[in-house]
């Protein structure tokens, strides 16, 4: 029986980060797959969400100041507005961290916890006596058995890489406390992947011909090995309770509930859900994952919903990436390097262009590089020299010289061949070929223009300069339809040009278009030429390294004025009461001819908290409050909704430990405040609640 329904998913990306161009590559890969099926007239949705529990969860929330609500809330808003520049066409739009994930989750769980393949084991694991809290792996540093690394996790080494278990750290010290943590017995929860491991090999060897190879390679690794029994559940706050009793204090492991976000994320958007889940008969399951994810989804997430003994809908079909890597190094937006979503938007490149690349290089069998020169070539070669100048020189000489009409075509240009080429490649998931195959077809159409010479046929031979434009002019139609699942904005700029408005589909492909009038031709592409490509290069490609170290030692907080009197050996210095929620401190500001005391007691201020102590005539300050002048003119920086002692994040900076820094290490960065955004070296300031600049000025932060 054919399947009636196909339900196309991408991995789900952590939310404690910016996605970068790595990250879309899988995304951008499942919207193409999903447009191309849309264009068949499948009846398809996809899925994308955000992968929100676990360790790196908490982690990010802790250096951040925030709960990891707030936290996952904060990257959830930006991961959304990234896919939507990114023209992500996805039906469904979810979260981990949503009611519908928690029952869903619990409900399997309990149905293998039933059919008993779920086993309690008692287990050694690191102890904070001082935080009275068992500690998961993340939470522990110290030095790597292996190569020394002072600053290795208690699941891995970053330096050399090495994957590692708590109690083999060297010297390992609690993040929460910085003790030294003990070693005490525990108990967990484990899946009986060995038990399921006949019912993995049977699922595998009926769909192993649909998986990409690097798919199919590991997983028969791990069933080669031997699935042995894996922990289910862990030590944490953030996550979705164990619904066990002595279990109150635990949360399913993120592995495990991650994937069934794809079953919740459904749920949350559509009322016919089961119809797509738990309908394997008519539903076929369409994965699109990194490598890094592979396990999780050919062997774990299959085994607990095979093990509950429910009809569930199982993966049949899966696309796997490699990685794609920024130059010769790692993507590292602390560290400035690379392009993620929102840089892509600032560089005023058009996102199709960026889909464009990504689809072009992207690394089906081994890893690839993005690099700013191999951009500029694709651009201006490709897309500019190849794709453009076809549809633009055709359809100008169509508005030029042929009244703006496109005529019957008497000797037609056989593309079949290629056309079908292009289509098998779709289906097969090879997206890349796909679009080589496509530009090759311009590429056709480019010569096949020169072959004709219109500009020559127009005087010597009307009719067959009408034939050749008209050919082209269907040529054109052919490759927005084509091109529609890779760049659907351009695809639209075809049509648009065209005066083609018909909803795009392949049965469009063999329809004529003649006796059609166009409208106005306009480039479909701008060059990238090489005064800004070198900009590029220089803002992303690690020359702000140094300022976003420089971001990373910055401790801004709330605080609120709880007195203010003048100073009493300086005619123009404030002499303020402020208080962290509990701390109460003593600052000196500039602030008098500018505001009356009783205008800022009360006020919800941004002060640079670990700033050095200054003596300023006399008194000493302890921190420095935010302000932007303005001509004369100076205005606060202040949050109203935000608590005294909230933390001020500089989204995309990972934080440190927040040591003294001088007055010079904190200006050595520009804060400047515009009517919108708060931004320091491009990177925006978030409080919990909204951030204001007194009197609406502009400018530079002091």
């Amino acid at each position: 029986m054919s399947k009636k329904r196909i339900l196309v998913t991408s991995a789900l990306p952590y939310v404690n980060n910016i996605p970068h161009l790595g990250t879309m590559v899988c995304i951008i890969s499942a919207d193409i797959y999903t447009r191309y099926l849309r264009l068949k007239k499948e009846n398809v949705i996809s899925v994308l969400g955000t992968d929100e529990h676990g360790t790196t969860t908490e982690t990010i929330a802790m250096e951040l100041g925030m709960t990891p609500k707030q936290a996952v809330d904060h990257f959830f808003k930006i991961h959304k507005e990234i896919y939507a520049w990114f023209n992500c066409s996805y039906d469904c739009l979810g979260r981990t961290s949503s009611k519908e994930s928690k029952e869903i989750t619990q409900d399997i769980f309990m149905k293998l916890y039933k059919n008993n393949y779920i086993e309690e084991k008692e287990v050694e694991q690191m102890y904070d006596e001082k935080a009275d809290k068992f500690l998961s792996d993340r939470f522990i540093e110290g030095i790597c058995p292996h190569c020394k690394y002072e600053e290795a996790r208690g699941d891995q080494c970053d330096r050399c890489g090495k994957l590692l278990e708590p109690i083999e750290l060297i010297n390992p010290k609690s993040k929460l406390t910085g003790s030294k943590p003990v070693v005490k017995k525990t108990k967990h929860l484990f899946i009986k992947l060995d038990e399921l491991q006949p019912l993995i090999e049977r699922f595998v060897e009926e769909r192993k011909s649909k998986w990409s190879d690097n798919a199919l390679t590991t997983t028969k690794a791990w069933l080669r090995e031997g699935l042995k029994e894996r922990a289910i559940t862990r030590d944490l706050s953030w996550g979705i309770p164990v619904p066990l009793k002595g279990y109150e204090n635990k949360v399913f492991y993120v592995w495990f509930d991650a994937p069934i976000g794809y079953i919740a994320i459904t749920k949350a958007s559509r009322e016919d859900w089961k119809k797509w889940w738990h309908n394997p008969e008519e539903t076929k399951l369409v994965q699109f994952m990194g490598k890094d994810n592979i396990p999780f989804h050919t062997v774990l997430f299959p085994a607990s919903l095979i093990g509950t003994g429910d009809k569930y809908t199982l993966l049949d079909t899966i696309s796997v990436n490699e990685y794609l890597n920024y130059e010769d190094t790692k993507f590292s937006k602390s560290r400035g390097i690379g392009v993620f979503g929102d840089n892509a938007k600032e560089t005023g490149i058009p996102a199709d262009t960026w889909r464009y690349y990504i689809t072009i290089n992207r690394p089906e069998t081994s890893d690839t590089k993005f690099t700013w020169k191999d951009l500029q070539e694709k651009i201006n070669s490709d897309l500019v020299g190849n794709l453009g100048n076809l549809v633009n020189r055709t359809l100008t000489f169509i508005k030029r010289y042929s009244d703006g009409r496109v005529l019957r075509i008497t000797k037609p240009l056989d593309y079949s061949k290629e056309v079908e080429e292009i289509l098998r490649a779709y289906e097969d998931i090879e997206l890349k070929k796909a679009l080589k195959q496509i530009m090759s077809l311009s590429k056709k159409g480019n010569q096949y223009f020169q072959d004709q010479e219109p500009w020559r046929a127009i005087k010597e031979d009307k009719e067959k300069a009408a034939n050749a434009l008209a050919v082209l002019a269907n040529m054109i139609k052919d490759l927005a339809i084509l091109i529609h699942p890779v760049m659907p904005r351009v695809a639209e700029q075809i049509t648009l040009q065209l005066n083609y408005k018909k909803k795009l589909s392949l049965e469009l492909l063999k329809e004529r278009v003649e006796n059609h009038e166009i409208t106005e031709p306009s480039p479909l592409f701008d060059k990238l030429e090489d005064k800004k490509l070198l900009g590029l290069q220089e803002k992303y490609s690690g020359k702000q390294e140094k300022e976003s170290k420089a971001l990373e030692k910055i401790d801004l907080r709330i605080a609120k004025i709880t007195s203010v009197e003048k100073h009493p050996e300086a005619d123009k210095l404030y002499i303020e009461k402020i208080d962290f929620g509990g701390e109460t401190r003593t600052i000196v500001s500039g602030l008098v001819g500018h505001y009356e005391p009783e205008e800022l007691i009360g006020k919800h201020v941004l002060i640079v908290y670990n700033l050095k102590p200054a003596k300023l005539r006399g008194v000493e300050s302890h921190g420095m409050l935010l302000a932007v002048q303005q001509g004369k003119k100076v205005g606060i920086l202040h949050s109203p909704d935000s608590k005294p002692g909230d933390k001020v994040i500089i989204q995309g900076i990972q934080a440190k430990t927040a040591n003294e820094i001088t007055i010079d290490e904190f200006f050595s960065t520009k804060i400047i405040a515009k009517k919108t955004a708060l931004k320091a070296d491009g990177c925006e300031l978030k409080a919990p609640g909204k951030i204001f600049v007194d009197k609406g000025l502009e400018g530079q932060v002091k």
